[in-house]
């Protein structure tokens, strides 16, 4: 989709086994808090699904931003704050019911307007924001639950509960989930919304905004249209 080659990218991930044998002449950075790049050495950077769990996104973009050559683009894909809304429903409501309080279960993930206005904090030109919103469906919440563990997506924050989660409070979430977020059949829906950030390193070769006035043409003209003009 984006008309132009690249010879020297980098791919931000903690799978390198899925890319590496699709981009074998690719740069395979680790998700770690200070990424092994160099700067202005790529044309092409891609932070694959790894932003949502980063200690400090800004950093992470500034970073990759560092890393590209003039003109060069990066791509991020990143989960977003959509993401799995219905357990996290089920299990903040049973855990007060059951035990009074509330602790810290599943990340919290960026907004989609929240995470392209990062791309201008880290320095990029020309940022983009796109959200899909993805819904499956799985036959009980512990299906879902045992998946995110398949996928290394369970809890790693810093404050989360140290020991095993009361039995008495996972059943009760199971209870809410199919309550709240069954479908006709009688599954579970559990929603995934997927976040894509594009932003390119400056160059003078990219389009620039025009000077405020200095348009050549009224909009009344190119919309083939009769303009009307407001009263004071």
């Amino acid at each position: 989709m984006v008309n132009k080659s690249f010879t020297s990218p980098a791919i931000v991930t903690p799978f390198p086994e899925i890319w590496k044998p699709a981009f074998p002449d690719a740069h395979i950075v680790p998700d770690d808090d200070v990424l092994d790049v160099r700067e202005g050495t790529h044309d092409l950077v891609v932070h694959a699904m790894a932003l949502h769990w980063a200690n400090d996104p800004v950093g992470q973009l500034i970073q990759c931003r560092r890393a590209l050559r003039p003109d060069g683009l990066l791509l991020v894909l990143a989960l977003g704050g959509q993401t799995l809304t219905e357990l996290r429903a089920a299990l903040g409501q049973a855990e007060v019911e059951v035990t009074g309080g509330l602790s810290p279960r599943i990340a919290p993930m960026g907004e989609i307007r929240d995470l392209g206005a990062l791309l201008q904090r880290a320095g990029l030109a020309l940022p983009v924001a796109d959200s899909a919103v993805l819904r499956t469906s799985y036959e009980t919440p512990l299906h879902l639950m045992h998946d995110l563990r398949a996928m290394g997506e369970t809890n790693a924050m810093t404050n989360r509960i140290r020991h095993a989660t009361r039995k008495a409070v996972i059943l009760r979430a199971m209870e809410l989930y199919a309550d709240a977020y069954a479908d006709s059949d009688g599954r579970i829906t559990a929603t995934f919304e997927l976040i894509t950030l594009t932003g390119w390193a400056p160059d003078s070769s990219q389009p620039q905004p025009l000077r405020p006035g200095s348009a050549a043409q009224r909009l009344a003209d190119a919309l083939n249209t009769v303009e009307t003009p407001l009263k004071d």
